[in-house]
């Protein structure tokens, strides 16, 4: 799979050069997938002050158990030397059924409760360690990432996406109006609801809907949030303090028709070509 940026036809604006010799595939080498790891590093241990089991922070890497069984779909910069590591600059980890399998489970499972979408009978993905080089945003690059992802999901026939998505820290108070606004108005069909799990769920209520503030709300929401939620995204029931990344973390799904179809929108500005 390899995609790269040309000039925005409809209104006239090229792409930052940075962003116009990006490139989309799947991890194919030993060293892409250590690449995508120290692009990790920097982002959540380096950045956000995350840390794990298996993080190397002398070779600067975040990886955990999951990484040998799941697809590492890479932005890359073919500008970037790749012996130092640096050609990564976006990455997604996902992780099928059938890997989910041999990894003994799904990563969201020590969080939430999956049986509701494991009983669905529908054919999931779960979505996970999305980063994107400080560098490259605000540009193309997560639109050449999510056009990617739905490419990864028709072709294999995918239904449903989900995973957790984070908020930085660990206070669960002053995340009060935004956990709030995702509770009392993007929550899961009953039938598809994860439910957090374990000392470390806290209940997203924290504030009744009268006292909802909808700017603080959703100036309070990351951008990978907010772009699930524009894609027609939902969450699970609770949210799940993850102490060793310094996060909050909410259940996130994502119906992939739905996605195709409001995918269209951010297409008509943008052109891709293979």
């Amino acid at each position: 799979m390899s995609l790269s940026l040309v000039q925005d036809h409809e209104n006239g604006s090229a792409p930052a050069p940075q962003d116009r010799r990006l490139q989309l595939r799947l991890a194919a080498t030993a060293q892409d997938r250590l690449a995508a790891q120290r692009l990790r590093y920097d982002v959540f241990v380096a950045e956000r002050g995350g840390d794990g089991v298996l993080v190397d922070h002398t070779a600067r890497l975040e990886r955990d158990r999951f990484d040998e069984f799941c697809d590492h779909l890479l932005l890359i910069d073919p500008a970037r030397d790749p012996e130092s590591l640096r050609h990564v600059v976006g990455a997604y980890r996902l992780m099928d059924q059938a890997a989910a399998a041999r990894a003994g489970g799904f990563y969201s499972a020590a969080e939430y409760d999956l049986s509701p979408l494991i009983d669905s009978g529908r054919r999931l993905l779960e979505l996970g360690r999305s980063c994107v080089h400080p560098d490259y945003r605000g540009g193309t690059a997560v639109f050449l990432l999510w056009n990617g992802l739905a490419d990864y999901a028709l072709s294999r026939g995918i239904d449903l996406l989900f995973g957790v998505a984070s908020f930085p820290g660990t206070d669960v108070q002053a995340l009060a109006q935004p956990l709030s606004w995702l509770h009392h108005h993007h929550l899961a069909p009953v039938a598809l609801r994860p439910e957090a799990l374990g000392a470390a769920a806290h209940r997203m209520d924290l504030l009744p809907p009268e006292a909802l503030n909808r700017a603080a709300a959703l100036d309070g929401i990351p951008a990978l949030i907010r772009s699930y939620l524009r894609l027609g995204g939902s969450v699970g029931e609770g949210a799940f303090v993850d102490h060793a990344f310094n996060t909050t973390d909410v259940l996130l799904l994502l119906d992939v028709a739905a996605m195709a179809s409001r995918r269209r929108g951010l297409q008509s500005r943008h052109t891709l070509v293979r």
